[in-house]
């Protein structure tokens, strides 16, 4: 059995510390700096992850390659089968003709409606965690969101609506300009025609509806999905050959589980069903049946470079995990003492950076935080929650959310332009929330719920 080594570099945890940042720096500066397309970063980090893991670490090869396979398979199923059909949805919408998307492509004077989408996902969040369970808080919160934001424009309309409307339905891509996030030298959207616009008019009621279709049954059927528990049918527990309680969790004391959760009717599958029952909805009412087949098309170019860069990019996070490497980072940033709430924050950067997932992420460093929490005499409701908290400030330059985000742009293969625009926004907000996360454990503790 593989014991985990948390301070293999001269038995310095510090030093540790440092050396296993360098995979996650590597994939930041090609990503950001560099600006090399996303799945090269994550090659880049996994093959260093693996020289670190075998040559620093200790790693035994077999192990590192097991952990690195398990999680390449959860990125494909569940991961990117729920992205799949979700895209595929998306496509078929966009393909029949029946879905026309404008948008704004600046928050500088359309910040009224960013903040009617924030604040009312946000309240519909928290309400529905609060009162009505964990199960629908994010589907719920973003049904409500869109509601609000499609009512909310029917009366409010940015001052330079022109300037910052682009158009995606009805398009073609045109020469060379600025994009959204102001790069120059991008190939970007421009209308079919002058008067583009003009010719589209208000959809009838029965276009409407049509319109609507995709995201009706989709969320429809989520729900259902979720109420009636149906992930669970014919639900398997995998215990991962060769890895499964073959290393052990120094830090914890106990054996590491190595368990491959296998759902054939997760939420991957309920977005499936979504697909075909729209798919029959629009054949039914006219749309070509070739459409459904050229959307699957549009799907598979789209997302085969986020597919390679998430199954790199989670195979890498697996083997943090289990190589130890994680464990390091996470022990070392337990050590600073009464300024930890404010660390904390980044230890949930770092997991969500890592995986893509708030979920991953806890379960990574969730129980850390509370162990550490403990032994500083903090909250472990607050730490466990700043983890949470701090992971969806990583969330936004986590390189697979990334390259699935700008699948449907022209920014495909340059995601390094996304992220060093919005890398530093990242930084910011989660300091700021390290210092609302030290004031509510040391000014105002009253608020965090016992």
């Amino acid at each position: 059995m593989f014991h985990q080594i948390l301070s293999p570099v001269a038995g310095n945890l510090f030093l540790s510390f440092l050396v296993g940042l360098i995979p996650i720096a590597v994939v930041l500066i090609m990503l950001g700096i560099l600006r090399r397309p996303a799945w090269q970063t994550a090659l880049a980090g996994l093959v260093i992850g693996l020289i670190f893991a075998i040559g620093v670490w200790q790693m035994p090869v077999g192990l590192a390659a097991s952990s690195t396979l398990n999680g390449m398979i959860f990125a494909i199923l569940p991961v990117m089968w729920i992205v799949w059909n979700a895209m595929w949805l998306y496509n078929i919408a966009v393909r029949s003709g029946k879905f026309e998307l404008t948008g704004f492509r600046s928050l500088r004077t359309t910040w009224p409606v960013a903040l009617v989408a924030g604040g009312s996902f946000a309240l519909t969040q928290f309400a529905v965690s609060n009162f009505l369970g964990p199960q629908l808080p994010d589907v719920l919160a973003s049904l409500v969101s869109l509601l609000c934001v499609i009512g909310f424009v029917q009366v409010w309309k940015p001052r330079d609506v022109e300037q910052y409307r682009a158009h995606f339905a009805g398009t073609r891509e045109g020469t060379e300009g600025s994009t959204a996030i102001g790069e120059e030298g991008i190939p970007v959207p421009v209308p079919a025609s002058s008067d583009a616009l003009a010719e589209g008019g208000k959809p009838s009621a029965g276009e409407a509806i049509l319109a609507w279709t995709p995201w009706v049954m989709v969320s429809a059927v989520v729900i259902g999905w979720t109420f009636l528990n149906v992930a669970t049918v014919g639900q398997q527990s995998i215990k991962w050959p060769g890895l499964h309680n073959q290393i052990f969790l120094t830090l914890y004391d106990r054996p590491y589980a190595a368990l491959y959760n296998f759902q054939p009717l997760g939420t991957g599958t309920a977005i499936f069903l979504a697909v075909v029952l729209t798919s029959l909805v629009f054949v039914g009412t006219g749309t070509n049946p070739k459409v459904i087949t050229r959307a699957l098309a549009d799907t598979w170019r789209q997302l085969r470079f986020a597919i390679l860069t998430v199954v790199l990019i989670i195979g890498l996070a697996y083997l943090f995990n289990y190589s130890g490497i994680a464990y390091t980072l996470g022990l070392a940033i337990s050590k600073v003492g009464a300024i930890f709430p404010f660390f904390a924050v980044f230890l949930g950067w770092i997991g969500v950076f890592l995986s893509g997932s708030d979920t991953s992420s806890n379960a990574l460093f969730g129980n850390l935080q509370v162990v550490a929490a403990k032994q500083l005499h903090l909250s472990p409701v607050l730490m466990a929650a700043t983890n949470s908290s701090g992971g969806v400030m990583g969330k936004m330059v986590s390189p697979q959310n990334v390259t699935t985000g700008v699948s449907t742009s022209t920014l495909v293969g340059k995601e390094g332009l996304i992220v060093a625009r919005i890398f530093k926004h990242s930084i910011f907000l989660a300091v700021l929330l390290g210092l609302l996360v030290m004031a509510q454990q040391y000014l105002i503790p009253w608020i965090i719920p016992h």
